[in-house]
């Protein structure tokens, strides 16, 4: 019951996008924190996610392995996007796919999405596999909600997700583990895959574990990379994230991803560091 009422609540709520053929236009609820007009990088990761996991599967069981996101200009609320998604490398074991989102003219952000096919693939037990301490279970961990625009408005990180951390918040610079779950759906009357959830989940990287104060500083990320070693199960994607910065006015931060069976991938970003 819980699982059908879940379902329920999130593809009856307001989506990130709205959207008609190849046409997206973000709500409100794709807002991000860094100005009102210009949507959060999360959505605009799991719409690009997602049409990267529609595109032509020339009849093969593929695994997306990674999505490579470039956010190249601001991208807008509340207008009509056009997105291009093409086959770049067909195949049978390893395939790439390439996509295209734009207002009007101008390239808004673009996406390489690795595929692999997907098969039973038995490891030896003895397979001595990297140990990685699990987080703490969502039901356990602290929910948090907090205005990062400051005004007010209804935002992607505030309205449309629910984060739970399990150490750090987000007044508490530094490295931080959180885990994160979409409220609302990619697009209307649809449940979000595993990997748009991961895809929106790992913009936050930068975010929950900035060091450096928001009043004083701004740190954007331009890109956004995501691998995942396997489908993510379950409604929750888990961070344990950190930044880094260096005095030429870049930076990186790091996450390693987790789901309800334990570590599941890794997200990287690219960040642009500036004095406010």
């Amino acid at each position: 019951r819980r699982i059908g009422s879940i379902v329920t609540a999130l593809t009856e709520a307001t989506p990130l996008f709205a959207h008609e053929g190849s046409t997206y236009t973000a709500t409100e609820m794709a807002r991000g924190p860094w100005a009102p007009r210009h949507c959060h990088g999360g959505p605009v990761g799991a719409l690009l996610a997602r049409a990267a996991e529609q595109a032509d599967d020339g009849g093969v069981d593929w695994h997306v392995a990674r999505l490579t996101i470039e956010l190249t200009r601001p991208v807008p609320v509340l207008t009509p996007l056009e997105l291009k998604v093409v086959v770049e490398r067909p195949g049978r074991k390893v395939s790439l796919v390439g996509g295209v989102l734009r207002d009007g003219d101008t390239e808004v952000a673009i996406v390489r999405a690795l595929r692999i096919r997907s098969a039973d693939v038995a490891l030896p037990i003895e397979t001595d596999l990297p140990h990685e301490d699990p987080m703490a279970s969502p039901e356990s961990a602290t929910w948090v909600q907090h205005d990062m625009t400051g005004m007010g408005l209804i935002a992607f990180h505030s309205h449309a997700c629910e984060h739970r951390f399990a150490k750090g918040t987000w007044d508490e610079p530094g490295p931080a583990e959180v885990w994160i779950r979409l409220t609302s759906p990619v697009v209307a009357d649809e449940m979000p895959s595993g990997t748009q959830s991961a895809a929106a989940a790992a913009d936050f990287g930068n975010g929950v574990s900035g060091a450096l104060p928001y009043d004083k500083f701004i740190f954007i990320n331009p890109d956004l990379t995501v691998y995942l070693t396997r489908p993510v199960q379950g409604e929750w994607v888990g961070m344990r994230s950190a930044s880094h910065y260096s005095s030429v006015g870049s930076g990186l931060a790091e996450s390693a991803l987790f789901d309800a069976n334990g570590r599941v991938g890794r997200s990287c970003q690219s960040l642009f560091v500036d004095p406010r």
